[in-house]
């Protein structure tokens, strides 16, 4: 159902030294570094045919986070779940939600963590308990 996410960034290199870290928990290898012809900068980061990436606004209008948004990383275990979290949290992250953990919802037990990236996005982190 979906092609990427994208995430502007007031600080493109920070974010994307932020990211390079976090996402290598999961497998993640360096992006692709991508420049407009108005000469922003992108990075995707491409995954199991997924995509993320950073970008600077492209109207020069300072990054702002969406309010009630979450990015959800899928994870292997429960322990890739808390590696992703405290990696994030010791390269800026801060955590959010409580620590890492099992979570009952209506759609099955879940182990999840939460953390606000430096630009201030919410990033989840999941492992779906079979």
């Amino acid at each position: 159902m979906l092609n990427h996410i994208m995430l502007g960034s007031n600080d493109i290199e920070k974010s994307k030294k932020f990211y390079d870290t976090v996402l290598a928990t999961l497998g993640v290898r360096e992006p692709m570094k991508n420049v407009a012809a108005s000469g922003h900068v992108r990075y995707f980061y491409m995954h199991d045919g997924d995509v993320f990436a950073l970008t600077q606004p492209i109207n020069d209008e300072p990054a702002e986070c969406a309010n009630g948004m979450t990015i959800g990383f899928k994870c292997d275990s429960p322990e890739q779940v808390t590696e992703f979290h405290d990696v994030a949290v010791a390269n800026g992250a801060t955590s959010i939600e409580g620590p890492p953990g099992l979570r009952e919802a209506s759609m099955g037990s879940m182990y999840l963590c939460y953390f606000r990236d430096p630009d201030g996005h919410k990033i989840c982190g999941i492992h779906r308990a079979s």
